[in-house]
């Protein structure tokens, strides 16, 4: 039996740098090579089933282009993906497989669309895959809202009436209505105040449990990677620098990239410097 949900081999994505006007007139005649930039640069690494993996590094360092590769959003240039032994690197995602991979994205405010009700964001997804039902389908909706912590009463509201925790937690129940094997969770938390971070990473753990799915868990923050992952891989540059354990991120550790991460995290909670 494959214990890996998701197999990443070798993986490289390249974007052309385009500064200005005359540039790209000069790269679409041939006239000037082309300049480049490697966002992911031959990375590979496995996530388990079952296992929230931490991809942890700064802004810049390939993590969200990782994650739209892995959603299909990109596609590698170089590498392969392997989703339960199955290889989906290239080719359209069938809409099976869009099913079992959901994303929570990073903004709760700008990733719902405030013209729709609570109903019509979380039914969405059920409507685009053909589950959705008028009249089967509310009692549904009102078990997925109170598995997140909301209640009934939201469902014909709007997304300007609830604060930022209230929204992610929609964004969370619209990732999961279609019960999902992997959830890719791009920095989830990071414009959450850290009281309401603390009850979001909190559901999370609670939901990966209790459903039994795999998440990647990005993030640039050290202390909420250490709170959430089984594993963690550090990046940086779009290149994997280091996998370590959770624990290890209380302490200068791994390659000089990887303890200078940890110990600017220790430095802005502790007030001092690591020696």
């Amino acid at each position: 039996m494959n214990e890996n949900l998701l197999e990443v081999k070798n993986l490289t994505k390249e974007f052309l740098v385009e500064k200005n006007f005359k540039t790209r007139i000069l790269n679409a005649l041939g006239k000037k090579e082309p300049e480049k930039i490697l966002a992911i640069d031959d990375v590979s690494f496995n996530l388990r089933k079952g296992e929230i993996l931490g991809v942890l590094g700064e802004s810049g360092s390939g993590k969200s282009t990782l994650a739209k590769i892995l959603m299909g959003i990109y596609k590698a240039d170089k590498g392969q993906l392997l989703y339960n032994g199955k290889d989906i690197t290239t080719g359209k995602r069938s809409l099976s497989l869009l099913r079992e991979m959901q994303m929570i994205f990073q903004d709760p405010y700008s990733s719902l669309n405030p013209r729709m009700t609570v109903k019509q964001i979380i039914s969405e997804p059920l409507r685009i895959h053909g589950l959705y039902s008028k009249k089967d389908s509310q009692p549904f909706l009102v078990d997925a809202l109170e598995e997140v912590g909301l209640q009934e009463d939201v469902l014909n509201k709007y997304p300007a009436e609830f604060s930022g925790g209230q929204r992610q937690r929609i964004c969370i129940c619209r990732s999961m209505i279609l019960n999902p094997s992997l959830i890719i969770a791009d920095e989830a938390v990071s414009a959450l105040d850290v009281s309401v971070q603390a009850q979001i990473l909190e559901l999370l753990v609670e939901l990966k449990s209790k459903r039994g799915l795999s998440m990647i868990f990005i993030s640039h923050d050290v202390a909420v990677v250490r709170q959430i992952a089984d594993r963690v891989l550090v990046f940086q540059k779009g290149q994997l620098k280091s996998k370590i354990n959770p624990e290890d991120l209380v302490r200068a550790h791994g390659d000089e990239y990887t303890r200078k991460l940890i110990e600017s995290a220790i430095y802005l909670r502790e007030g001092k410097r690591f020696d």
